[in-house]
């Protein structure tokens, strides 16, 4: 049973929190809606590893989860702390990079820090594409491998919250 205050919460983290991040918590709060209690109860966040607080979601960004049905204008990126990573119930890095310096920084972390695509079978890339500064076909791109991921993160937290 979950004791925190706030509803548990599940975190992306890239490096500037405009791109990947932003469109990976979209579209597992996406995902999440359709699942029962407890993951729909579940927030998402997402934060940067270098991001400055503030700044909107890219224009491509918004475009590649507009053409699936989802509004990510209102987003507006954050900062990676201790606090979000701590009280995370799963951290998810789009990068091997990124998850490095997760755990080089955040050594008191959740048990939980992958990366995104880390439950896909072993043939798959693990790592999500980074599509700043590219076209729409890019982010497109990316937003597809955060997509063919999310089935395995949801088996997976399931099999977390049936075991705890």
């Amino acid at each position: 049973m979950e004791t925190l205050a706030r509803p548990p919460y599940i975190l992306f983290v890239c490096t500037g929190n405009t791109c990947r991040s932003p469109m990976a918590e979209a579209l597992f709060r996406h995902a999440l809606q359709v699942e029962s209690a407890p993951l729909r109860d579940f927030s998402v966040r997402s934060a940067g590893l270098a991001a400055a607080a503030g700044q909107p979601a890219s224009a491509n960004a918004v475009r590649a989860l507009k053409n699936v049905g989802i509004d990510l204008s209102s987003h507006h990126s954050q900062p990676v702390t201790p606090d979000l990573v701590t009280h995370a119930r799963a951290v998810f890095a789009m990068t091997s990079q990124h998850l490095r310096a997760l755990q080089q920084h955040f050594p008191h972390r959740p048990s939980m820090v992958n990366l995104m695509r880390d439950f896909l079978p072993e043939n798959i890339s693990r790592e999500i594409p980074d599509p700043y500064g590219m076209g729409l076909a890019e982010y497109e791109a990316c937003r597809d491998s955060m997509v063919e991921a999310i089935p395995s993160l949801l088996a997976v937290l399931r099999q977390q919250v049936a075991s705890a």
